[in-house]
C-alpha cells in the first residue's frame, strides 16, 4: 500500500478505532492489533518529522517579538538561539542573493537584537544623572543614530538606553556612564574662558611618554599598538578613542594667520572650540593690532562699533527706543553696546564672510534713523558747531563730525582740526567753575 493511502486509513482508523471486528477483538484483549501498532509507529515517526520542521522553522513563522512574562524568558531565550542557528544554516544552503536569503537575512538580525535584549533586560533608569560636572539627560528618540563617545559603538536607540550632556552634548551608553573619565567640557569653559593661542604647540610624544594625552593610552606614530593623532589646537596627540579626525577651526591660526581653514582636533577640543565660539575672550588690539593694517574689513567694523556705542546715550534716554527695544537688536552681541575691543570667534568668521558688516549696517542705517529723522526727542540732543556755526544738526556719530574728548562736544572735523584754539565748550565750563563762589569748605579749611 502507498504511504498516502497507508496514511488515510491510519486516520480512520484512529477516528474509528471500533468499526472493524479486528481492532474490537485487540481491544478487548488490552492488546494493540498488529495492523493499528504499525499505522501507530508511522503516525509517531510523522510527527517527528512534522516537529522537527516545525523546530526548523522557529522564529520565522512564529511571533518572537512580544516581550515574555516570568519564567519563560529562559526558554525564550533558548528558542531563539535555537532559531539563530537554523536561520544561519538555511542562508548558507538558500541560493545566494535570492528573495527568501534576504528575508532570512533580515529575520536573523530582528532575532539576535531580540536575544540581546532578553539577554540584558531593561531597567528604569533614571531621567538626570550627574557624574563629573556633567548633567545627563536620558534620550526619548529611537530612530536616530548616534554614536557612543566612551565606546566609539553605535548607539540602538531601539533597544539601548542612551544619554546626552546638557552642557557639552558628550553622548554614551547606559551602560557606558560608570567608566566615564572625562570632566564636562562646560565647566572648563565656565573656569578658563581663554584660548590657546599658539599655533599647534607640539611637545612631542616623548614629552607625553608615549602616551594618549587624555586618556594615557600607548600610542605611536607607527600605529603600534595604537595611532597616534595630533590635535592642532592643543599640539598634543591623542588615541583614536579620544581623536576622531573632526575639523574645527582654530583661533591662533585666525589670529596670527587670518587663516580659516579647519584642521583636525581631538574630540575635547573641539567641544571646547564649540562652546567659546560666541565668547568675547578676543582683545585684538592687544594681541595683534597690525591686523587692522590688512584686514580692511575689521577697520569697518571697528568704526560701526564705535557708532553703536555714541548711539547707546541716546536709546537709554528715550522712552519709545526703550519701548522699541532697539538695542535688542543686539541681544545675540551683548559686547557691541558694552565696548569696541573685545571680540569672538564667530565674530570673526563673518567679518571674514562679510555676513557681520551686512547686518551690523543694516542695524546702524536703523538706529540712526530712530535719532535723526523718526525720534524729536532724541534729535533735539544733536549739535551745533561752535567753530564756524554754519551747516546742519551734528550728531557724533557722523561720518564727517569729531567728538572732543573732554566735554563730548561735536564739531565738523575739518573745523575742528583747522581750529588752533581749544574747544569753545571746554573754555565755557572753565570759566564757570572760575566765576562760581568758593564752597563754604574751602573757605574754613
Amino acid at each position: 500500500m502507498a504511504y498516502d493511502e497507508k496514511l488515510a486509513s491510519f486516520r480512520q482508523a484512529r477516528l474509528n478505532p471500533f468499526d472493524r471486528g479486528e481492532e474490537e477483538d485487540g481491544a478487548e484483549d488490552g492488546k494493540i492489533p498488529p495492523r493499528l501498532e504499525a499505522k501507530s509507529e508511522l503516525y509517531c515517526s510523522e510527527a517527528r518529522t512534522h516537529g522537527s520542521e516545525r523546530a526548523m522553522d522557529l522564529g520565522l513563522a512564529e511571533d518572537h517579538f512580544s516581550r515574555p512574562v516570568g519564567s519563560l524568558v529562559a526558554c525564550d531565550v533558548e528558542h531563539l538561539e535555537q532559531a539563530i542557528e537554523e536561520c544561519k544554516r538555511l542562508i548558507l544552503e538558500l541560493p545566494e542573493h535570492s528573495e527568501r536569503q534576504k528575508d532570512t537575512v533580515v529575520k536573523l538580525i530582528h532575532l539576535r537584537l531580540k536575544l540581546q535584549e532578553l539577554k540584558e533586560p531593561e531597567e528604569e533608569e533614571p531621567n538626570l544623572r550627574v557624574l563629573l560636572e556633567h548633567r545627563f539627560s536620558k534620550e526619548k528618540s529611537k530612530s536616530v543614530k548616534q554614536t557612543c563617545d566612551k565606546c566609539s559603538a553605535i548607539i540602538w536607540g531601539l533597544i539601548q538606553t542612551w544619554y546626552t550632556c546638557t552642557g557639552c552634548y558628550y553622548r554614551c551608553h547606559s551602560k557606558c556612564m560608570n567608566l566615564i573619565n572625562k570632566p564636562c567640557v562646560r565647566s572648563k569653559v565656565s573656569h578658563q574662558s581663554e584660548y590657546q593661542l599658539s599655533i599647534c604647540p607640539e611637545i612631542g610624544l616623548d614629552r607625553q611618554d608615549y602616551r594618549c594625552a587624555e586618556c594615557r593610552t600607548p600610542v605611536s606614530l607607527r600605529g603600534v599598538p595604537s595611532e597616534a593623532r595630533q590635535c592642532d589646537y592643543t599640539g598634543q596627540y591623542y588615541c583614536s578613542t579620544c581623536h576622531w579626525n573632526d575639523t574645527a577651526i582654530v583661533p591662533a591660526r585666525v589670529i596670527h594667520n587670518w587663516e580659516f581653514e579647519p584642521r583636525k582636533v581631538c574630540r575635547s577640543s573641539m567641544r571646547y572650540l564649540a562652546l567659546m565660539m560666541s565668547r568675547p575672550v578676543l582683545k585684538l588690539k592687544e594681541i595683534n593690532p597690525l591686523l587692522f593694517n590688512f584686514v580692511e574689513e575689521l577697520v569697518e567694523i571697528r568704526k560701526l562699533r564705535q557708532d553703536v556705542l555714541l548711539m547707546k546715550p541716546y536709546f537709554i534716554t528715550c522712552k519709545e527706543a526703550m519701548e522699541a527695544r532697539l538695542l535688542f537688536q543686539l541681544h545675540e552681541r551683548q559686547h557691541f553696546v558694552e565696548n569696541d575691543d573685545m571680540y569672538s570667534l564667530l565674530d570673526l568668521i563673518e567679518v571674514a564672510s562679510g555676513r557681520l558688516s551686512c547686518s551690523l549696517t543694516e542695524i546702524h542705517t536703523t538706529f540712526a534713523k530712530h535719532i535723526k529723522l523718526d525720534c524729536e526727542r532724541c534729535q533735539a540732543k544733536g549739535f551745533v558747531c561752535e567753530l564756524c556755526k554754519e551747516g546742519d544738526i551734528l550728531y557724533p556719530f557722523d561720518s564727517h563730525t569729531s567728538v572732543c574728548h573732554d566735554c563730548s562736544a561735536v564739531f565738523h572735523r575739518d573745523c575742528y582740526y583747522d581750529n588752533s584754539t581749544t574747544c569753545p565748550r571746554c573754555a565755557r565750563m572753565s570759566e564757570r567753575k572760575q566765576d562760581d563762589p568758593p564752597d563754604v569748605k574751602d573757605v574754613f579749611t
